[in-house]
């Protein structure tokens, strides 16, 4: 199982905000793609998630590179930090309810549910920021 960073109680809290961030995947041409969601954070896991569409380019660009890296930077401010790991794509029902469970606790409404809903699961490795 891999080893997830270990976040401060204050990064911990900051990633609790209502906030939008920005999600950074890579296109095939290897060019930035770089776009606003709402995630959620699941520090005993070390897990970030982000619901879209299968059909959405950013679900599309993970799908293209299994095992790529992928970038969450939520800003507030001058505090900030940055979630970068490596991406999956599951359309797994039981996975897709955790998604929506926690985007609904953090955003206080359920998120959209297009067809094709997924969740885009980042397993964190690395930590940067400004708290």
């Amino acid at each position: 199982m891999p080893t997830s960073p270990r976040l401060s109680p204050a990064a911990e809290d900051f990633l609790a905000e209502n906030h939008l961030c920005t999600f950074t995947t890579l296109h095939p041409d290897g060019s930035p793609h770089v776009t606003p969601v709402r995630f959620t954070w699941d520090g005993e896991a070390g897990l970030a998630r982000v619901m879209t569409a299968v059909t959405r380019r950013k679900a599309r660009n993970v799908l293209a590179t299994p095992a790529g890296r992928a970038s969450l930077c939520q800003t507030v401010g001058p505090r900030w930090i940055t979630l970068e790991g490596t991406a999956a794509v599951h359309d797994d029902p039981l996975r897709v309810q955790e998604g929506i469970r926690r985007y609904a606790k953090r955003y206080w409404t359920p998120p959209p549910e297009p067809p094709g809903l997924v969740v885009i699961e980042i397993q964190v490795d690395r930590v940067l920021g400004l708290l």
